[in-house]
């Protein structure tokens, strides 16, 4: 379905090549850094099921989207799994012509009971969100809702599945969980799963985020490479997030997400579908357009397309840069939301 004489560009010339598509605003966890527990809590209100996109929708949507050059598809949510009958959707998905790539980021926790299910629909792989081993810190960061252990056991069913290569993402934020990197980097290096670090962002206006909660990328990387010598690795593709390190005994890959000191707009090719159906093209983004109302008013595909490419085409995001730069941050939309 892709055209490559007809490549959708914004206008500082990049690519759509990434479609992350957050399935639900629900979680069972309440990390600091995304939901925090005093905001969501019971008296908060979530998007009631009519609201949400079905799966007939998702599809129709990320077909459309496919075809303007989306190859790389994302399942986020909140967290992907307390959407009902989830392989369903994956199913679906994996039948659209030319989408390559389709994987999930997931806490974990509910994997025991659907990574098979999840693989033979055609999911190909997991990422999952891991912070710190030691189970206090991790409790604290979630909220007190799951131990390390049982985020173990649901890698180990993907793993079991063939939901590989397994990447676990790590969240960093100083004095909180920083001096338990080495820890993580080596377990993952021990298991052969390919670990990110993540610099804590400021995403949305509720966590809390200040500049020297940050662990820069430079002094990540230093801290592993003390104790497990690193050597830099080239990027995978160009729209890559993480800077890339080897082990210098050949013993996998770490990667390190720095979009707060080292930011990477100008090659960012992504753009995320929320539950309710906006389209927002950038992860700092503070609206999105809607695609939900023309879906369901009887647009055609071609009346679609036409409003995606619009939207892509007059795209000049590169919050992280600016922020980088000195510039004035601005209110944005919520992690959970729209996904990492």
């Amino acid at each position: 379905m892709n055209d490559s004489n007809a490549t959708l560009l914004d206008r500082y010339q990049r690519p759509l090549r990434d479609l992350r598509i957050s399935v639900t605003d629900r979680c069972n966890f309440r990390c600091t850094y995304c939901m925090p527990e005093e905001i969501f809590n019971e008296r908060y209100e979530f998007l009631k099921r009519d609201k949400l996109l079905t799966f007939e929708e998702i599809e129709r949507l990320v077909r459309i989207i496919v075809g303007l050059g989306a190859v790389k598809l994302r399942l986020t949510g909140g967290e992907p799994l307390m959407r009902q009958e989830i392989e369903k959707l994956v199913g679906m998905l994996a039948q659209v012509d030319g989408a390559h790539d389709i994987a999930m980021t997931t806490n974990a926790y509910f994997l025991p009971q659907k990574a098979q299910a999840l693989k033979e629909a055609g999911l190909q792989r997991v990422t999952v969100s891991l912070d710190t081993l030691d189970n206090d810190i991790f409790r604290a960061m979630n909220g007190g809702r799951a131990d390390v252990d049982q985020v173990l056991r649901g890698i180990e069913a993907a793993e079991a599945a063939g939901l590989t290569p397994i990447k676990v993402n790590a969240v960093v934020k100083r004095g909180v969980n920083d001096h338990t990197i080495v820890d993580l980097a080596r377990y993952c290096k021990d298991h052969g799963y390919i670990l990110r670090f993540i610099e804590y962002m400021d995403v949305g206006t509720l966590n809390g985020w200040r500049m020297d909660h940050v662990v820069p990328a430079k002094e990540i990387a230093e801290r592993i490479d003390a104790v497990l010598p690193l050597e830099k690795a080239g990027r995978s593709y160009a729209s890559e997030t993480a800077l890339r390190f080897k082990y210098r005994d050949g013993g996998g890959e770490l990667g390190i997400i720095a979009s707060v000191t080292m930011p990477f707009c100008g090659d960012c090719s992504r753009m995320r579908l929320s539950p309710e159906g906006q389209i927002f093209t950038c992860l700092f983004a503070n609206q999105g357009v809607d695609l939900r109302a023309p879906l369901r008013e009887g647009a055609t595909d071609a009346e679609i397309a036409q409003l995606i490419s619009e939207t892509w085409r007059s795209r000049t995001d590169r919050y992280s840069e600016i922020r980088g730069a000195g510039g004035r941050p601005h209110d944005k939309v919520e992690m959970y939301y729209i996904g990492g």
